[in-house]
């Protein structure tokens, strides 16, 4: 019998305990290797031409480039290249964007311990892989209005904590406007106040702090 290459692997994280940790992990498998690693996403970029890895890890936040834009940014020069997220948030919108941009994979960080390499085999097989909180979230609002591009600055603005005619000279709209906006804002996520909306909105993805 002839064996199979072992899947080859990119590790991107900017903590260096946390890439560590996983590469101990995958090189312990014997049908898979780390053929790389990279801090933020303009280093995955680079390490993908270079290594062209059969499945990529990528955290998803980052400092400069995030791993949304990385994952972006790679397929438009791989488009069979395969991904998983690396996350600690498990928002439905997070993970929306993750699927768009290209991810097969989206696993949360405190699963790694059980699921990592599992989750490795699926993507790499061309299966997804999706953890069934997510998918209920993302079911549960699949029908929801979506909340415009104006509507997102409104609601950061609001989780900086300004007031609506900051907002709304910041902006360059009226206050009138700004507090529609707000109106929309609240009833798009069902929340009671600014305050809740915030909240919402950071823990669903829609917003980082």
């Amino acid at each position: 019998m002839i064996e199979s290459a072992p899947i080859r692997v990119l590790v991107v994280d900017d903590h260096p305990l946390m890439r560590s940790g996983l590469c101990g992990e995958i090189n312990t498998q014997n049908d898979m290797k780390v053929v790389a690693e990279a801090a933020d996403g303009n280093e995955a970029i680079a390490c993908f031409r270079v290594h062209r890895p059969d499945v990529t890890l990528m955290d998803i936040r980052m400092p400069g480039m995030n791993g949304i834009e990385a994952i972006y940014a790679i397929r438009r020069e791989f488009l069979a290249a395969r991904f998983i997220i690396l996350t600690t948030a498990a928002g439905d919108i997070q993970a929306l964007r993750a699927f768009q941009a290209g991810a097969m994979g989206y696993l949360l960080k405190n699963l790694l311990r059980t699921e990592l390499t599992d989750t490795i085999r699926l993507v790499h097989e061309g299966r997804k892989r999706i953890p069934p909180e997510v998918a209920q979230q993302m079911a549960e609002h699949a029908a929801d209005e979506a909340i415009t591009p104006r509507e997102l600055d409104v609601l950061r603005a609001i989780a900086r904590g300004k007031a609506n005619k900051i907002v709304a000279a910041d902006l360059n709209i009226s206050e009138h406007t700004v507090k529609n906006h707000v109106k929309n804002i609240l009833a798009k996520l069902n929340a009671n106040d600014r305050t809740d909306a915030v909240m919402i909105a950071i823990r669903r993805g829609f917003i980082e702090l």
